[in-house]
Parts: C-alpha cells; structure tokens; sequence
C-alpha cells in the first residue's frame, strides 16, 4: 500500500502485470509486419483481391492483437478520499472511475481467474457483473448500489479492501 502524504488525504495505489500477454503483442506485431511485408513486396496484379484481402487480414488481425494485448497487459488502481480508479494498459485506456459513495461493499477474492470471465480485458458478464482481469489470483470485489459488482485483479488486493472499506465507514450518510 502506498499511502501518499497530502494534507487531509490518503491515496491508496495498487497495480498488476501479466507478463505472458506480451508474447502474445510479439505474434500481433508478427502478423502486422507480415502483412506490410506482402503489402510493399508481392506483385500487384490486375487479379490483386486475394492479396488484398490477405495484407488487410494480417494488419487487421496485427492491430487487434497489439492492441488487445498492450492494453490489457497491466492495471493500475488508485483509491483515494472520494474514488476508485481503474486505468487499463500503459496508457490508461480503457478507464473506470467509481465514486466511494455508489460503493456498498469491498471483498477481497483470492483466486479471480480469466476462465470465469471468458477471458482476460474487460469483461462484462450479466449474471456476475464487470471484471477487469489481467492475470489469475488475487483481486478485489466492489458491490455497487446498484447490486451490480466490479472485479478487477490487483497485486494486494486485501489491503485495497480494508482501504475501501475504512473509507466506507468514514463517508458520511
């Protein structure tokens, strides 16, 4: 927990890494260069459809892969006075900000895995809620008043819900 000294607020900051997912941003970088490669090097005929298709194909399937991966590879989560902020990728997007006051509980799960939200990113499943998952293990639960519930895989995930938690009991109302 890192707990930065502001006047009058504390800011609690956790993150998580998967760092198998960036073999798979190596094959998506694979199929985006082989998809130039055919672009800049094969002879365009009149008949060009199928090479076409091809050299869209791999930039297409090169892109998503990059991107799919690059941005689901890390999470960061900042909890302070008034919110809970999740940033996907190094880049921070996709993004999930939560006010602590839509906020009625936090759990903490011990073992969140990719296979009971269909997979790792951000995950929506009707009968469980919202997950961001970026590696198996530990992870936090928020129930929102709403009855809906956020997941998101972090490393400490205990102390990012005994944080919410005191901010729970803190917030007035």
């Amino acid at each position: 927990m890192r707990d930065h000294s502001e006047p009058g607020s504390r800011v609690w900051t956790g993150q998580a890494t998967n760092h198998v997912q960036w073999l798979l941003s190596f094959a998506g970088a694979a199929c985006l260069a082989l998809g130039i490669e055919l672009a800049v090097s094969s002879a365009w005929t009149s008949d060009g459809a199928p090479l076409l298709m091809a050299v869209i194909g791999c930039v297409l399937v090169g892109l998503l892969m990059l991107y799919g991966t690059l941005a689901f590879v890390h999470v960061s989560v900042k909890v302070d006075d008034h919110t809970f902020e999740v940033r996907c990728g190094y880049i921070g997007l996709p993004r999930r900000r939560i006010l602590l006051d839509h906020v009625v509980g936090a759990d903490f799960d011990p073992a969140v895995t990719p296979r009971q939200w269909g997979g790792w990113g951000y995950r929506w499943r009707p009968e469980k809620g919202t997950a961001v998952v970026v590696r198996r293990g530990e992870g936090l639960v928020l129930t929102l008043w709403d009855g809906r519930s956020f997941t998101v895989t972090v490393d400490d995930a205990e102390a990012a819900v005994r944080v919410i938690r005191d901010r729970l009991r803190l917030s007035p109302g």
